[in-house]
């Protein structure tokens, strides 16, 4: 067993290689082998977003205050809220991040694939998109 008291673990400031705006992660858990799970705390300033991204294994998102939004390639970009869960299937690409006007956190939760990792990370969402409901 291993416990991770308050402040032990720093706030990270998320890269912006793979997020557009100030995003801000707080690692839960990164599993020793043969565990796989990893979980973050992740808080969005508004208007901040991840990039476009897969995950071989899945991801489920747990939004636990504010608003954003949430949006699979191809679909129309949908609202989430405090208390919302998602599930994202292996290999869907997707994005989220908060609303324009909001803050959003949510805990990710997905798993590594020992050959594949835990994501695979693609283009920056632009603003048109960001902003589009399509």
């Amino acid at each position: 067993m291993k416990i991770l008291r308050n402040g032990e673990v720093d706030t990270i400031l998320a890269p912006a290689s793979y997020f557009t705006g100030t995003v801000f992660q707080n690692p839960i858990v990164t599993a020793p082998d043969p565990a796989r799970v990893n979980a973050a705390s992740v808080t969005f300033t508004p208007g901040a977003r991840t990039n476009w991204h897969t995950h071989p294994l899945g991801q489920t998102l747990h939004v636990v205050s504010g608003s954003g939004w949430f949006q699979t390639e191809g679909e129309p970009r949908i609202d989430i809220h405090a208390g919302d869960s998602i599930w994202i299937p292996p290999g869907e690409k997707h994005w989220h991040g908060a609303t324009d006007s909001m803050m959003m956190t949510h805990i990710a939760i997905h798993e590594r694939d020992p050959e594949a990792g835990h994501i695979t990370w693609l283009e920056p969402v632009d603003e048109a998109d960001y902003l589009a409901r399509r």
